[in-house]
């Protein structure tokens, strides 16, 4: 499968899309993504034209709804949230990061409403950065430690399942996942093989399947696997550096995949940093709001 290009390429380093729903429905929406480095978050019409509203900051690969209306999303070093969608209350709501050499980078929203979010180093040295939940209430706690470029987290359809990548580990790894425990009992789901010249997993979702669909940085695709790990698809994109995917559209039936320009030489992809999509035969689940 080929994807076809979405929007121009406005974007430096695009991440983070997410489908964000309109007047209640899970379904009606339009696509939201961030440029990350250049402290941007952009919506896209359905024509693919772009609007953004600057945050003043990097801004990571994670915005999502809240419950209650509004939105959140991680800056560089906080957990911001706002009243507003369009982001003109944007205030912080927990400060986690301490270190100016780290930043947040990832994340996702569990069934229970807990916001699931991971760090790394700018210079990505290996285990610097973490893993953590911040609940409801903004209290925070590190799930895991020691993770190089924590990156895409998603949960299986039935909220029993959370898939996770560190991305220079080349594997994504399934956790089972509750309410009380968290993430516990993990394992590898995937490793990309040796001779791959990708760097590795980044951004991930899972449809309503049960697939997980993964960007493969480095390799110009995004990887849909059963959930025992089997490669069941390949959507092929004609830039080398994929960043994340989500489902979308009026049906949740349109895979929308980021790309970037980070790490490319000038002028040689002129279409990095495009949103790209692809109708792969499938739904995608509702985006899972933040609880707090």
């Amino acid at each position: 499968m080929k994807a076809e290009q979405f929007t121009d390429p406005v974007a430096y380093h695009a991440e983070g899309p997410v489908w964000w729903p309109q007047d209640g429905s899970p379904v009606a929406g339009t696509l939201r993504y961030v440029d990350m480095t250049a402290g941007r978050v952009l919506t896209a019409a359905d024509d693919g034209a772009v609007t953004s509203v600057n945050v003043g900051s990097p801004v990571a690969a994670f915005l999502r709804p809240r419950a209650e209306g509004g939105a959140v999303l991680a800056t560089e070093h906080r957990i911001c949230r706002a009243d507003d969608p369009g982001l003109s209350d944007l205030r912080a709501l927990v400060t986690v990061v301490d270190s100016p050499d780290v930043r947040f980078n990832d994340g996702g929203c569990a069934p229970d409403g807990s916001l699931y979010a991971g760090t790394m180093r700018y210079d990505q040295a290996a285990g610097g950065g973490v893993l953590v939940s911040v609940s409801s209430d903004s209290s925070v706690t590190t799930v895991r430690d020691g993770v190089t470029v924590s990156n895409g987290i998603d949960w299986s359809p039935d909220g029993s399942l959370a898939y996770y990548n560190d991305t220079p580990t080349r594997s994504t790894m399934v956790y089972a996942w509750n309410a009380d425990l968290g993430l516990h009992e993990g394992r590898t789901l995937f490793t990309l093989d040796v001779d791959d010249p990708a760097g590795g997993p980044d951004g991930l979702c899972v449809d309503a399947e049960g697939n997980i669909w993964t960007a493969i940085y480095g390799g110009s695709r995004v990887e849909c696997r059963d959930p025992s790990g089997i490669l069941i698809d390949t959507v092929q994109l004609p830039v080398t550096n994929v960043t994340a995917c989500t489902f979308g559209g009026q049906d949740l039936d349109r895979l929308f995949i980021t790309t970037t320009r980070e790490n490319v030489a000038e002028g040689t992809q002129p279409t990095a940093g495009a949103v790209f999509t692809a109708i792969p035969g499938v739904h995608g689940q509702p985006v899972r709001p933040f609880a707090g």
